[in-house]
C-alpha cells in the first residue's frame, strides 16, 4: 500500500470515526431530552440535560486520555447536533412517544455507538487494549450516569439491568478486531449492532447479572 492510498484509509477511519460518534451524540441527546422532559423540566433544563448526555461521556474519555480541550467542548458540531436532538424530540414530541420506550431505545443505540467510538479514540492515541475497552464503556455509560443523577434516579448502571456489561462486549469486540488487524468498515458496525442487542434482548429477556438470593447467602 503505497503513501496516498495510506493517507485515504487514514482519512476513511476519521470520517467513519466522526460519523458515529454524532450519530452517538444524537441518540443520547433524544433520550436526555426525554428523560428531562418526562421530569418536568423547562426548556433550559432539558436542553442543558440533552448536551449533557450527549457529550458527558466524551467529556470524560478525552481528558483521561489526554485529548483537551475535550472535542465536544471545542468541536461546534457536537453542541449543534446535541440542541438539534433535542429541539426535534420536543418538536416531534408525538411521534417520539409512539416510540416504544424511547429513553430506552435512543440510550441503547448511544450505548453502542459511544463504546465503540470510546475504544476507537483510546487506541487512536496509543493506549493499550485495556485502556481503550475501558474507555469505550467509559464513554458509553458517562453520559448516562450524569443524567440519572441531574434527575435524581439511581443509576442504570447501578441496577441489575445488562447497561455497563453490553458497553463492554461492544468495546471488547471493536479492540479484539483493531489488535488482531481487521481493519474493514463493517467491524464498528458489528460491534456497535452487538451492544445494541444485547441490551435490547436484556430487556426483553429480564437477563440480568443478580445474584441469586442463594449465592447471595
Amino acid at each position: 500500500m503505497n503513501a496516498h492510498e495510506l493517507t485515504l484509509a487514514g482519512l476513511n477511519e476519521h470520517r467513519l470515526f466522526t460519523i458515529l460518534d454524532l450519530t452517538g451524540t444524537f441518540a443520547f441527546a433524544i433520550s436526555g431530552a426525554v428523560a428531562a422532559r418526562d421530569r418536568g423540566l423547562d426548556l433550559f433544563g432539558i436542553m442543558a440535560i440533552a448536551f449533557i448526555v450527549a457529550c458527558g461521556g466524551g467529556v470524560m474519555r478525552d481528558l483521561c486520555i489526554g485529548a483537551v480541550p475535550p472535542t465536544g467542548l471545542t468541536d461546534w458540531r457536537y453542541l449543534t447536533v446535541a440542541m438539534a436532538a433535542a429541539w426535534m424530540s420536543i418538536a416531534a414530541n408525538k411521534f417520539v412517544v409512539r416510540l416504544a420506550h424511547p429513553v430506552i431505545l435512543f440510550d441503547s443505540l448511544g450505548l453502542g455507538l459511544f463504546a465503540v467510538t470510546g475504544a476507537q479514540k483510546a487506541i487512536i492515541y496509543g493506549h493499550n487494549a485495556e485502556v481503550a475497552v475501558l474507555l469505550g464503556v467509559v464513554t458509553a455509560v458517562g453520559g448516562g450516569v450524569v443524567r440519572d443523577v441531574l434527575l435524581n434516579r439511581v443509576p442504570v448502571i447501578l441496577q441489575k439491568e445488562i447497561y455497563a456489561s453490553a458497553a463492554l462486549v461492544g468495546a471488547t469486540i471493536e479492540v479484539l478486531g483493531e489488535t488482531l488487524g481487521w481493519t474493514t468498515v463493517w467491524l464498528p458496525w458489528f460491534a456497535l449492532l452487538t451492544c445494541f442487542t444485547l441490551r435490547l434482548l436484556a430487556l426483553r429477556y429480564g437477563w440480568h447479572l443478580r445474584l441469586s438470593d442463594t449465592a447471595r447467602d
